[in-house]
C-alpha cells in the first residue's frame, strides 16, 4: 500500500473540492480528520483520494492505502492532523438495538474489533442503574463487562436453565451469511469440546460453578444480552455501553495480547512441568547446588515445548527446531558486543581492514523470532508477495558474474547516468563498487530495501518517490543504487515464483544463559534491561540499541517480541553471585533446584545396584555438609556428579571430583582434616594404605 503521485497543490484543490461537494457518508473519517486554520475538518484518507482524482484522473477510491499512511503523508506536507475524539451510546432492549454512531450495522459486528469500551450498566424500568461488581483482579471495562453484568443480574434464571436449553443459548451471529455461536457451558473445557478457542468469558457463581460463554470484540456479546432482556428482563429495561474508536497503539497491544494468551493456552499437555512455569513467567533461573542438573534440565525444557510435549531429548529436535533453541555459557569476559551488537573487523575487498557492524548471538536469536512472530500475523497473500520478492532477489543474484574483470560483468546505471556494478551479497546487503565515484567507491545497500520495494507492486522512476514511499523527509545515497538494482530484477524474467506459501504457524523460542550470574549484567544486556521484562514484550518495550545510530535505518527499534522465552541457570555458590544486578533479579523468577530433586537422572547408569548405591552414598554425603555450621544446603552435591560412574569406579570419582570441590568448600574453616575426614566416610570412601597405592600404580 502506497499514497498516489500527488503534490500539495492537488491537497489544496482537493479541499475546495470537498468543500463544493461534500464527504459521502462512507467515506466519512474513522480515527484522524485534516483540520484547517479556519477550523475546517476533512477525512485524511478522503482527501488523498480526491487528489490523486485531480491530479491522475482516476476514479475517487481510499483502495490501496490506509489511514496511517495517509495522516503520515498529510503531516509531512505541513497540514495538521488531528485524532478524532468521539464517543458512542449503544443501547439494547428486548425489542431494539441502537446506537449514536450512525456506521453501526447488526449485519456486521465485526466492526466491535475497532472499539474500546468506557463504560456499560444495566438500567432497569424505574430508572435504577446497576454496575458491574467486579471480582477480584477482574479487568475494568472490558469486552466482557456488559455479557458479565447480564449474568450477573440474571444469574438465577440462567442457572436454572436446563443443559439443553444452556447449549443451544443464543450468543452472536457476526453477519446475516454467518453461522450463529451458542451455547453457555459449565466448563473451559466443555466449552473447548465445541469451540476450540480462546475467544470466550468465565463467570464465577455459587462457590467454584461457572458459565463460559463465546466472547471476543465489544459487540460479540450483543445478541446474548438481548435474549437475557427477552427471557428474564421487564418491559423497558435496558444495557447501555459507551464506546470509542480505538487508536492504533491500543490495537497492536490487544493483538499482542492476543498472541501471548495463545502461547499460553498451548502449554498442556507439556512433558515437563516446569515447561509451563516458563510459558506464564517469560524468564526463569534455575538457582541450587553444583551436578543438580541445571544445564540439562533447562535444555529437556526447551525440547519439550519446541516439540510440543512430544519428546523431551534434545537430539531428537530436527535442523530446523534447534533454530529455536540457542545457548550461551556467561563468564567475566563476555560484554554486549558478544550478547547485543558491536563492530568487528573485516576484511573489505580491496585488501584493506575495516570495521562492520554485527549482531550478537541474541539479537541474531531475537531476529529469528521476530520474523516467525510477524510473519504470523501477516495474510497468506501478505506471505505470497514476501516470497516471490525473495524469488525474484534471489535468481537476480544467482545469475550474476561478480568478477569486475569479466566481460560480463553486469553494470547498471543510476537514474543520473552514473554507472556502477554489483560485487557482492549477503542475507541483507548488496554490494556495489561505483567506478566514477571519487569520494565513496564501494557501498553497501539494503536487500530489505529492494524486497519492500519490488513487494509494493509499484514502478518507481525517481529516488524522490522511493524516499517518499520508505516515509523519509531526505533520501539516502543507497537509494539512488536500489532503485536501478530493483528495475533491473523487476525487467529479468523469473522462474514461476512459489506456490503455496501460507499461513506462517507461530512458534516458540528459548534462550538459555548458562551460568548466568558469572556475566557482568549491567554490561552484557546494557539498555536490554528494559526489553526483557515480561511486561514489555512486544514493541511496548522497544528500545534504541548503543549502535543504532550505525544502523542502514537509524530508526529502527529493538524489541523482543511475545514468543521469546529465557531460561537461566546459576550455581548459589559461585562467588560471582554477589554482583548479579538486582534490576535484572526482577525480571527473572527464580527456581531453587535441590539436590535430591534430579535422581531420575541416575537411571542412565543402567545398573540398578549401582544406581541405587549412588544414591546412597549422595544422601549421606549431603547429610554430613548440611551438618557443618558454615555450610548449607546450597553446597550440597547433585546427581550429574554421579553419572561419571559410567566410566569412574566410586574411589575415583571421591579423589578426582568430589574431594577437590569439597575442600575448596572448607578452605580456612577450623579443621579442614577433621571435616574432610566425618565427608570421607559418609560418602564410604577409605584412604588406601601405602601398598594399596603402590599396587594400583602398578596395575
Amino acid at each position: 500500500m502506497a499514497i498516489p503521485k500527488i503534490k500539495k497543490q492537488d491537497i489544496l484543490d482537493a479541499l475546495k473540492y470537498i468543500d463544493e461537494n461534500g464527504v459521502p457518508f462512507h467515506n466519512q473519517s474513522t480515527k484522524y480528520e485534516l483540520v484547517t486554520e479556519d477550523g475546517k475538518k476533512y477525512p485524511p484518507k478522503y482527501v488523498i483520494a480526491v487528489a490523486d482524482h485531480i491530479a491522475n484522473g482516476t476514479d475517487i477510491s481510499v483502495e490501496g492505502f490506509n489511514a496511517v499512511e495517509a495522516k503520515t503523508y498529510l503531516q509531512g506536507q505541513g497540514f495538521d492532523i488531528q485524532i478524532k475524539q468521539e464517543k458512542y451510546e449503544l443501547t439494547i432492549t428486548a425489542d431494539a438495538i441502537t446506537s449514536t454512531d450512525e456506521r453501526f450495522t447488526m449485519d456486521n459486528l465485526f466492526l466491535g474489533d475497532g472499539y474500546k469500551p468506557l463504560d456499560a450498566y444495566f438500567k432497569r424500568a424505574n430508572g435504577e442503574i446497576i454496575k458491574r461488581s467486579y471480582s477480584k483482579g477482574e479487568r475494568r471495562n472490558s469486552n466482557q463487562t456488559m455479557p458479565r453484568i447480564a449474568c450477573q443480574i440474571f444469574e438465577k434464571q440462567i442457572s436454572a436453565l436446563s443443559v439443553e436449553e444452556k447449549e443451544n443459548f443464543p450468543i452472536c451471529k457476526y453477519n446475516p451469511e454467518g453461522d450463529l455461536v451458542c451455547g453457555i457451558y459449565s466448563s473451559v473445557e466443555e466449552f473447548k469440546k465445541h469451540r476450540n478457542t480462546i475467544e470466550y468469558f468465565t463467570y464465577g457463581y455459587d462457590n467454584g460453578r461457572q458459565f463460559v460463554i463465546y466472547c471476543w470484540n465489544i459487540f460479540s456479546t450483543i445478541i446474548f444480552v438481548q435474549e437475557c432482556l427477552k427471557r428474564f428482563g421487564d418491559a423497558s429495561d435496558q444495557f447501555v455501553l459507551t464506546y470509542r474508536e480505538k487508536e492504533e497503539k491500543e490495537s497492536e497491544a490487544e493483538a499482542e495480547a492476543a498472541v501471548q494468551e495463545e502461547l499460553v493456552q498451548q502449554f498442556k499437555g507439556y512433558r515437563n512441568p516446569y515447561s509451563s512455569v516458563l510459558i506464564e513467567s517469560k524468564n526463569i533461573i534455575f538457582r541450587g547446588a553444583p551436578g543438580t542438573g541445571k544445564s540439562y534440565l533447562a535444555k529437556e525444557i526447551a525440547t519439550d515445548i519446541i516439540s510440543n510435549g512430544y519428546f523431551d531429548d534434545y537430539t531428537m529436535l530436527t535442523d530446523e527446531q534447534r533454530k529455536q533453541v540457542e545457548f550461551v555459557q556467561f563468564h567475566p569476559s563476555y560484554d554486549y558486543t558478544d550478547f547485543v551488537e558491536g563492530l568487528r573487523p573485516r576484511v573489505n575487498a580491496d585488501g584493506s581492514m575495516g570495521f562492520e557492524l554485527q549482531d550478537g548471538v541474541f539479537k541474531k536469536f531475537v531476529a529469528r523470532a521476530r520474523k516467525n512472530y510477524e510473519d504470523s500475523q501477516k495474510s497468506k497473500e501478505e506471505i505470497q508477495k514476501e516470497v516471490s520478492a525473495q524469488q525474484m532477489i534471489e535468481d537476480y543474484l544467482e545469475n550474476l558474474d561478480l568478477d569486475l574483470d569479466s566481460s560480463n560483468a553486469a553494470s547498471l546505471k543510476t537514474v543520473n547516468g552514473h554507472s556502477f556494478f554489483i560485487t557482492g551479497y549477503d542475507e541483507k546487503h548488496i554490494d556495489v563498487y561505483i567506478p566514477d565515484n571519487e569520494t565513496v567507491k564501494r557501498l553497501s545497500v539494503s536487500r530489505e530495501n529492494i524486497q519492500k520495494m519490488i513487494e509494493s507492486g509499484r514502478k518507481f522512476s525517481k529516488v524522490k518517490e522511493v524516499t517518499e514511499f520508505f516515509g523519509k523527509k531526505f533520501g539516502t545515497q543507497g537509494y539512488s543504487y536500489e532503485l536501478p538494482i530493483c528495475h533491473a530484477i523487476q525487467a529479468k524474467k523469473h522462474r514461476k515464483p512459489v506456490a503455496g506459501a501460507g499461513s506462517v504457524e507461530l512458534k516458540k523460542y528459548i534462550f538459555i544463559i548458562d551460568e548466568i550470574n558469572r556475566g557482568e549484567m549491567s554490561k552484557i544486556f546494557g539498555e536490554l534491561f528494559f526489553a526483557i521484562d515480561p511486561g514489555y514484550r512486544g514493541r511496548a518495550g522497544e528500545v534504541s540499541t548503543q549502535y543504532s545510530n550505525l544502523h542502514d535505518n537509524p530508526d529502527e527499534k529493538f524489541y523482543i517480541p511475545e514468543n521469546v522465552y529465557i531460561i537461566g541457570t546459576m550455581n548459589d555458590i559461585d562467588r560471582s553471585v554477589d554482583s548479579f544486578d538486582f534490576a535484572m533479579r526482577r525480571r527473572f523468577r527464580f527456581i531453587e533446584l535441590r539436590a535430591d530433586d534430579h535422581l531420575e537422572m541416575l537411571a542412565s547408569l543402567d545398573d540398578d545396584e549401582l544406581e541405587a548405591e549412588a544414591i546412597r552414598r549422595m544422601s549421606a554425603l549431603n547429610k554430613e555438609i548440611a551438618s557443618v555450621a558454615e555450610l548449607n544446603e546450597n553446597y550440597q552435591i547433585g546427581a550429574s556428579y554421579f553419572l561419571k560412574l559410567k566410566t569412574l569406579s566410586f574411589d575415583q570419582l571421591w579423589t578426582d571430583y568430589l574431594q577437590p570441590l569439597l575442600q575448596d568448600y572448607i578452605q580456612g574453616m577450623y579443621d579442614e582434616k577433621g571435616i574432610m575426614d566425618k565427608f570421607a566416610k559418609a560418602y564410604g570412601y577409605k584412604k588406601p594404605d601405602d601398598g594399596d597405592v603402590n599396587e594400583a600404580i602398578q596395575d
